[in-house]
This record gives structure tokens, C-alpha cells and sequence, in this order.
């Protein structure tokens, strides 16, 4: 048995759980104030249970001489105790940005000689050559952009706002079907620009709208993606409701059923 923490696990009283590695084929960079703090072709995914993949480097592979030691400390009852590092270079610092288990429970041993970053306490993430944004990309997500010329009419409290039969249909692992009109096919003189923006690794940074009707306003109900990622270029400059907060979307004439998520009105 290796050297654990002296608190037990959970495995025992959750014994679904699931913690393990999967090897990343790709290249990975992460750099911090001009400099390279990792560079492996030898990373892991950690996969656990109802978490997203977190990057897991080599600690041979990881630029030490920009790691400071610290006292801060958590505990995972399904990993161990975790000791931290601050990022140290030149007059920049980010506190506790390293993470990594030097005795991690035997069922996650293969952790020891591993460490991980605060993605969003780093500068820039790269994947090969190509930089990626808010956290890693599953290879498990798979997403489907589909011309269709099947009749989308979306309405909100009775009014149709959006009517095509040129909708790009997106599937993507785990969410619901979204339908991107062209922006000729949406009641655009509804369309207030709002300020919100937000990020997604798998199609870009999204641009979002008001839709006002009357005195009401349907605060950030429609978005678009002005500069996707290559892999989402075909969504570029199409417009998307919310299902979860529209009256309805029609397909074929059939309401489709409306999901509940995260984006789903409280």
C-alpha cells in the first residue's frame, strides 16, 4: 500500500465513482507572462465522475524554476491531500495556480508525478499550435453542424420571431438541439445588442441580444458566434434562441419538447 492521507477515502460509501487517466495524444503548452511553463506530448486527462477533463503534466515536463512551494493545502476524498505551487515570472505571480497529490490513494496512484493547472489563472493553452480557451476540449464531444430545409418557426409570448427553412441544425454531446437561422430569417428590429459575451471551447466567443417585444424584454435570449473556431465556422454570423426560454420551436410543424438545463428559467 502506498503512503496516503491519513483521512480515509469515500470509495468505500460511493463505490460508482470514478476516477481515472486517459493519455492525450496532443502536444499541450501552457505559458504564463511570456514563458513556458509546461510543454508535454505525454499528458493525461483526468476523468471524474460529473467533473469536466482536467490536464494532468508530467512534473518532469513542468518549468520548476518558475514554481514556488507554498502552505496551502485541500483535500479530495477521492484523490488525497493536494499540495500547491505559486507561478513566479518576473514581476507576475499567480498564487496557487499548481496543484498536484505526492500520496494519492491507491486508487489513484498513477497521479503522484503529476500536475495541474487553474486554466483560467494561466495566459494561454495551447493544443499543438492551436491556442484553446476555458477548458480542455473533450474528445468524447462530438459536434454536428447540418444544413436542413426542414420549416423552423420559433415564437416568443405569441409572436413568431424567427422563421426559416435554412436553419443549421447543431448537435453537440450532452446538449440540446440548437437552431442557428440566418439572420435574414429573424425579426432582427427586435434585436437590442446586450453586452454579455461568453466563451466555449468548441465553438468560440458568443455575441448576444436582447429580444424586446413591447414593454418586455427577454434579457440575452439570442446569440451568435461572429468568429467560431474552425470546426464551427458554418454557425458563423447565425442567429439562436434559447429553447429553454422561448414559447416554442416548431420543426415540421411539431412543437418540440423543451429541455431542461442549466440555462433553463428558475
Amino acid at each position: 500500500m502506498t503512503e496516503t492521507s491519513q483521512r480515509p477515502s469515500l470509495y468505500d460509501k460511493h463505490p460508482g465513482y470514478d476516477v481515472h487517466f486517459e493519455a492525450c495524444p496532443k502536444r499541450l503548452r501552457v505559458m504564463f507572462n511570456g514563458e513556458t511553463i509546461a510543454d508535454t506530448a505525454r499528458a493525461q486527462y483526468l476523468r471524474e465522475s460529473n467533473h469536466l477533463p482536467v490536464f494532468y503534466f508530467p512534473l518532469a515536463d513542468v518549468a520548476r524554476e518558475f514554481l514556488v512551494a507554498t502552505d496551502h493545502s485541500t483535500h479530495c476524498p477521492f484523490k488525497g491531500d493536494a499540495a500547491y505551487w505559486t507561478v513566479k515570472v518576473g514581476d507576475r505571480e499567480a498564487e496557487n495556480a499548481v496543484w498536484h497529490y505526492p500520496t494519492p490513494y491507491d486508487e489513484t496512484a498513477e497521479m503522484k508525478n503529476y500536475v495541474a493547472f487553474y486554466w483560467d489563472r494561466m495566459d494561454h493553452w495551447f493544443e499543438e499550435d492551436e491556442e484553446v480557451f476555458v477548458h480542455p476540449r473533450d474528445p468524447k464531444v462530438r459536434l454536428d453542424i447540418l444544413d436542413s430545409s426542414r420549416p423552423v418557426r420559433i415564437t416568443v409570448a405569441g409572436q413568431m420571431v424567427g422563421e426559416s427553412i435554412r436553419a443549421r441544425m447543431l448537435f453537440e454531446t450532452g446538449l440540446p438541439t440548437r437552431y442557428y437561422l440566418p439572420k435574414e430569417d429573424v425579426r432582427s428590429d427586435l434585436l437590442q445588442p446586450s453586452d454579455r459575451h461568453s466563451d466555449c471551447p468548441y465553438k468560440g466567443t458568443a455575441d448576444y441580444w436582447h429580444l424586446n417585444l413591447g414593454d418586455e424584454c427577454f434579457e440575452d435570449l439570442v446569440w451568435s458566434y461572429p468568429d467560431p473556431v474552425a470546426e464551427a465556422a458554418r454557425i458563423k454570423d447565425y442567429l439562436c434562441f434559447f429553447n429553454e426560454r422561448v414559447e416554442a420551436i416548431h420543426v415540421d410543424g411539431e412543437e418540440t419538447e423543451r429541455p431542461v438545463t442549466k440555462w433553463s428559467p428558475k
